[in-house]
């Protein structure tokens, strides 16, 4: 999703104004701040959730002038956590470049985490809205949960459909709810058109990890931004994996698991791996599936009148399924 896609042309007037306000938080005393903050911030981001923000805003007819200065805390808690994964992963590439601890190591990536986490918090108490806060920490405390079960489910290949849709959920899916929520909060939205844009976020979070776990076996290092078969080698357990051990016999699953218990597994039997998945059936049972969540995300939005802003969100969710990185 960058902002030189036609499917995303519509959103560049949005797209330009969040990149204004992300390119005002080095306001620290830390010149390290400043250098990794633009190296992971200002890079080839999607800006999904500062958009969804802005544009639940605009659903509801608010369009105030602190709107794009507020969508910035999405971008700062999404870019925070993906600081913190890297360091858990040992990534060594996100967003078509070396990650932030190849580049300073898992100290200062970690802490620059902790910045932009404090950094959102401080945003975010200058509404003045408790129901606004008290969206934004459940859902921090919600993606901590997740990635704590993600590290609890690492290199566990008995992990359960139930346990994965638990994981992204946490991790993805509700931050991007809270996105779409607090927009209508901050909107002085009712609570019924608070919870219809809850669920809206919720179900396009879904969707858009299930295509990112797809895109984890189909897509190309180039345009995905990271390696293919990254998560795999990673040791978790997503959906297109999942259901591929569950087509297979006995025998053969065997194997599999066995291959991807070894700490001595080769690049070639990792691809076996990926090779078997895109043999199978298991990525169209995702896709499909993303399609019903992103289905499910445009009938949440069935309280609110037809207009362009609604027409925009609908587009959106089909593009988070659409998508080829």
């Amino acid at each position: 999703m960058n902002l030189d896609s036609s499917n995303t042309a519509r959103f560049k007037h949005h797209f330009d104004a969040i990149n204004r306000e992300l390119s005002q938080v080095f306001d620290s005393r830390v010149p390290l701040i400043e250098d990794m903050g633009k190296h992971t911030l200002l890079g080839d981001g999607k800006r999904l959730r500062p958009l969804l923000f802005v544009l639940s805003c605009n659903l509801c007819n608010y369009h105030g002038e602190e709107t794009y200065r507020l969508s910035t805390i999405f971008e700062y808690i999404h870019t925070a956590s993906l600081l913190h994964d890297d360091v858990l992963d040992h990534a060594e590439i996100r967003r078509k470049r070396p990650s932030a601890n190849q580049l300073w190591g898992n100290h200062a990536a970690v802490l620059e985490g902790d910045f932009l986490y404090s950094k959102a918090l401080v945003i975010g108490i200058q509404t003045n809205s408790i129901p606004f806060l008290k969206r934004l920490t459940d859902a921090t405390l919600r993606m901590t949960e997740g990635q704590i079960l993600e590290f609890v489910h690492t290199n566990d290949w008995k992990t359960t459909e139930e346990q994965y849709r638990e994981i992204i959920t946490a991790k993805t899916a509700i931050l991007i709810s809270a996105a779409c929520a607090c927009g209508a909060i901050i909107a002085g939205a009712e609570a019924e058109q608070r919870e219809s844009l809850a669920q809206f976020g919720l179900n396009a979070g879904i969707a858009f990890q299930l295509i990112d776990d797809l895109l984890d076996y189909t897509s190309s290092e180039r345009v995905f931004g990271k390696p293919v078969g990254k998560d795999l080698r990673e040791g978790k357990m997503t959906l297109p994996l999942i259901y591929t051990l569950s087509e297979l016999e006995p025998g053969e699953k065997e194997r599999v698991q066995e291959l991807l218990a070894s700490s001595e597994a080769a690049d070639d039997g990792y691809q076996d791996i990926i090779d078997l998945v895109r043999r199978g059936g298991a990525l169209d049972r995702v896709q499909k599936e993303a399609q019903e969540y992103s289905d499910l995300a445009k009938d949440s939005l069935s309280l609110f009148p037809d207009s362009e802003i609604k027409r925009d969100l609908m587009h959106l969710s089909q593009h988070i399924i659409d998508r080829r990185n």
